[in-house]
């Protein structure tokens, strides 16, 4: 896309209705002829001010012939040249699902161009009043859903600008739902200790809690380890793959939630000795593998009754699987790792969404360190 500044070209005309029209070159297509925007305004003044404000905000940008696309012709290109091979099939499915129910009924024969944050407020709105498909239950989709559609179509408009398809991402102009804050269950000390305790006593899940209490891996991905993952010299885990329920019954075998997931994991002393002495004893590829079947991994769902199990025998919260891996990443921050390693841990793909994620430890660690320094502080002076 090369760097313009938009012009008018000399025209501007009042129609016969009486309003004013001007229009100004905001791209080229493949034989060099200009690409001009129009613009109205009912009086000339108006249509000044008008012009200068597109002008501004068009300039360094060069249109194609392709941004007269509709928006449901670019949500296919953008789904089947730019994503597809870059995320996880299910996770294509999905935008693909929400993008063609929800999103090109209303806006897909809309042109590129003319897609504005009044639409996709529009949009969001319609969605969260009539969006669901079925009506027997309540007939608007949940905040939480509206906001990952938005997530999706800011990602594809952002390409699009990338590409010089469009001047701006007009989902920049628009607030999403808010999603709801639910409490993430986090085991404290001593709850930590009696849990420990508890998976002491199960000799059959005992080195699967363990490893996951020590690593903070995803459910699937720890389901989906193998041997070959397990480097017993360096003591180092890499995390290639996770292990998906499919509908239906049966398990499949993918690649991790994001490329940042596919990560090697320098593993504590105790874990590393743990996985030593159980590779002695292995007879399948799975490091955790179906008690009744192992040849097939451990079953996600099964992984999930035994934590519930284990947490009611103790008398522990409720708590969900994830929350294992949030209680390992707020002891972790809390013991002193920086959010940078792990983030490289837990495979997140950004450090800031670390800290997002744990804002109530670093909020905590921030005002400890505002003590050690405000203490620093007294002493020199």
């Amino acid at each position: 896309m090369s760097k313009r500044r938009p012009s008018g070209d000399g025209m501007v005309r009042k129609r016969d209705d009486g309003r004013w029209e001007g229009r100004i070159v905001v791209g080229h297509k493949n034989n060099g002829d200009s690409i001009f925007r129009y613009i109205y305004a009912d009086t000339q003044k108006e249509l000044t001010a008008k012009l200068r404000q597109n002008i501004d905000a068009y300039q360094g940008i060069d249109l194609t012939e392709q941004s007269r696309m509709t928006l449901s012709e670019w949500l296919d290109q953008w789904l089947d040249r730019r994503m597809a091979g870059t995320v996880r099939g299910d996770t294509l499915d999905g935008y693909r699902r929400d993008l063609n129910n929800h999103v090109k009924p209303r806006l897909g024969q809309k042109q590129l161009t003319k897609i504005t944050p009044a639409d996709l407020n529009d949009l969001y709105a319609h969605l969260l009043e009539h969006g669901r498909l079925s009506r027997r239950q309540s007939s608007g989709l949940a905040p939480a859903t509206v906001h990952g559609i938005h997530t999706t179509l800011h990602h594809a408009l952002k390409t699009a600008v990338e590409e010089g398809l469009l001047p701006a991402n007009p989902a920049e102009g628009v607030t999403p739902p808010k999603l709801p804050r639910s409490p993430k269950g986090i085991l404290n000390n001593d709850q930590l200790d009696t849990l420990m305790a508890a998976i002491s006593r199960d000799p059959l899940w005992h080195d699967f809690f363990y490893v996951e209490l020590t690593t903070g891996l995803r459910r699937g991905e720890l389901c989906g380890l193998k041997w070959r993952d397990f480097d017993s010299e360096t003591g180092t885990l890499n995390v290639r793959r996770t292990i998906h329920m499919k509908k239906g019954g049966g398990l499949s075998e993918g690649d991790t939630k994001t490329y940042a997931g596919m990560r090697a994991i320098l593993l504590p002393k105790s874990t590393v000795q743990l996985l030593r002495e159980r590779k002695r004893a292995a007879l399948t590829e799975w490091i955790f593998p179906d008690p009744l079947k192992p040849e097939n991994p451990t079953h996600p769902g099964g992984a999930y009754r035994r934590l519930k199990k284990l947490l009611e025998e103790a008398g522990l919260p409720n708590i969900r699987f994830h929350d294992l891996r949030h209680t390992f990443a707020t002891h972790a921050l809390a013991g002193g790792v920086d959010a940078k390693t792990l983030s490289g841990i837990l495979g997140h793909t950004k450090a800031s969404f670390t800290l997002d994620t744990y804002a109530h430890v670093t909020g905590d660690m921030q005002r400890h360190a505002a003590g050690i320094v405000g203490d620093f502080i007294q002493d020199i002076l």
